[in-house]
């Protein structure tokens, strides 16, 4: 409650939701002011610099998984060509795999 109302919610609204007293509401702001001091709360410009951040690694991460998908596009057309044109190494890919995975057991 006290986070809520230094985040800006009215102490009248948040002592309804807890059906405590306006003053009960104060006094735990008070409290958590003196245990944590007055920057335990973000200031709007530290959330609007998180939402910004936030914002930027989403369209980082979303441009990863594009680069992704496409590497595995081409990873498929890739191998698809190769058992065009050799598709004995289809058998030779397979057991290679087989292998492999054996040997990380």
């Amino acid at each position: 409650a006290a986070q809520e109302a230094l985040a800006g919610i009215k102490v009248g609204v948040l002592a309804r939701k807890y059906e405590v007293a306006p003053k009960t509401i104060r006094n735990w702001v008070k409290e958590f002011q003196e245990t944590f001091g007055e920057d335990a709360v973000p200031t709007i410009d530290e959330r609007l610099d998180d939402a910004k951040r936030l914002a930027e690694l989403e369209e980082q991460y979303n441009q990863a998984l594009k680069a992704l998908g496409e590497k595995e596009l081409e990873n498929k057309v890739l191998r698809e060509l190769v058992k065009k044109i050799n598709p004995a190494s289809t058998t030779d890919l397979t057991l290679h795999r087989r292998s492999s995975s054996r040997d990380t057991r």
